[in-house]
């Protein structure tokens, strides 16, 4: 691979690692609002325990992402190069 690239097996790895940490980051998220008392999908709405819960979520998720791309970043080196 002359232009650098990295091959379409090892980016389909970081893909795939990427959506499974995101999964489980935001089921980490959801478990630690639910132990907090942040339920975000209670039946209260969107109150302030609700958004936070649903905050929880998406930085789990969010988070989950980036420990995967940065898995990949060690092992492989920066996908964009």
């Amino acid at each position: 691979m002359s232009n650098g690239r990295h091959p379409t097996s090892q980016l389909l790895l970081l893909g795939v690692a990427q959506a499974v940490l995101f999964v489980a980051g935001a089921l980490l998220g959801r478990w630690v609002g639910l132990q907090l008392g942040l339920d975000a999908f209670g039946p209260g709405g969107y109150d302030n325990k609700a958004i936070f819960g649903i905050l929880l979520i998406g930085l789990g998720g969010g988070g989950g992402v980036q420990i995967a791309r940065a898995w990949y970043t060690r092992k492989y080196g920066p996908p964009g190069s």
